[in-house]
């Protein structure tokens, strides 16, 4: 009797996935992370030239387990600063599935900075690339397979983007805006437009670090998005470091989930991140939480750390500040 009833929620479930995404025309512009702190370079492309040293990250997120259809997302980047301290490129590249849709991203950014004073900096930031969609109904059961958007069983399409952002950051905080796509409208097709949504998305970022020892800091951040016609998301985040080696913490999603997160510094240039989320709204009952794992490579410096650039002590000398790469 009760596995009748998980197997019919299930099924129900995946139901309001797919009316979701045919009937309002919602289709992620940008996955959905819980260690977004550490993917910074995703979504904002000012942020590719504030690091330090070149760093690679791939991230998988597996979302809603038990629930079919649900998103399972795979992401592969870098950040590569200039030599010159002022520019950066990165790039991304992203695979998104979502029931019946299957979404590539791409891009490639660039960003330049100034300073502002002795210890902050201002990155501008621009991206341009594209995604490709493919939407493949045969691989679905539906309530209503007369519905006109289910003709077509099989098609692919491109759509291009162009995103910009900001990034204001110092050697122990950050705050960041970013669009990750301004060229809404563009593809005039409506089989596209039927899954992408044409509106533009705006996303913004913040955190800091506060020394509460000498082995001991912590690291609150937040994660704002705002999509015209849909709910305002916000996350928040609260992260301890020990002995600048293992991170533990939690995360909430506001209406939608509570998170557990933690973190190893592998060594000086490796970090493995791992993120554990439970649905706090009705959709919790029927699955079996969201995992996200992720691998950072940090290539010649000091993994994960940053050393402030500018800072003086009393004396006059340069002073070394190591504060946590969670930015």
């Amino acid at each position: 009797m009760n596995r009748n009833r998980s197997s019919q929620g299930r099924k129900y479930i995946f139901a309001i996935v797919i009316v979701l995404i045919s009937v309002s025309g919602f289709a992620q512009l940008e996955p959905q992370y819980t260690q977004y702190m550490y993917n910074i370079g995703s979504f904002n492309p000012a942020y590719v030239g504030s690091v330090e040293n070149a760093e690679i990250a791939t991230a998988y997120r597996a979302q809603w387990i038990d629930i079919d259809g649900a998103p399972r997302t795979l992401r592969f980047g870098a950040n590569i600063p200039f030599s010159n301290g002022k520019n950066g490129l990165g790039f991304n590249v992203v695979s998104d599935q979502f029931g019946p849709t299957s979404q590539t991203f791409f891009d490639i950014a660039y960003s330049f900075q100034v300073n502002l004073s002795s210890d902050t900096y201002l990155s501008f930031g621009i991206d341009a690339g594209g995604g490709i969609l493919d939407i493949d109904f045969t691989k679905g059961n539906f309530e209503n397979p007369d519905e006109p958007l289910l003709n077509n069983s099989v098609f692919n399409k491109f759509y291009p983007t162009l995103g910009a952002g900001l990034f204001l950051y110092s050697d122990d905080w950050y705050l960041g805006a970013s669009a990750p796509n301004f060229l809404t409208g563009i593809t005039k097709d409506e089989e596209v437009e039927a899954f992408f949504n044409d509106r533009i998305q705006v996303n913004f970022i913040g955190g800091v670090v506060f020394e509460l020892g000498d082995n001991l800091k912590f690291k609150p951040a937040f994660l704002a998005s705002y999509f015209e016609g849909l709910p305002f998301r916000f996350d928040f985040s609260a992260n301890f470091l020990f002995s600048e080696f293992f991170t533990l913490g939690a995360g909430y999603r506001l209406d939608n989930a509570v998170s557990g997160l933690a973190g190893f510094q592998i060594s000086k240039g490796m970090f493995l991140g791992y993120s554990y989320d439970y649905n706090t709204n009705a959709l919790g009952q029927y699955n079996q939480g969201s995992h996200e794992m992720i691998l950072k490579f940090f290539i010649g410096g000091g993994g994960n750390q940053r050393k402030s650039k500018a800072p003086k002590s009393r004396k006059g000398k340069p002073k070394q500040i190591d504060s946590p790469r969670f930015f």
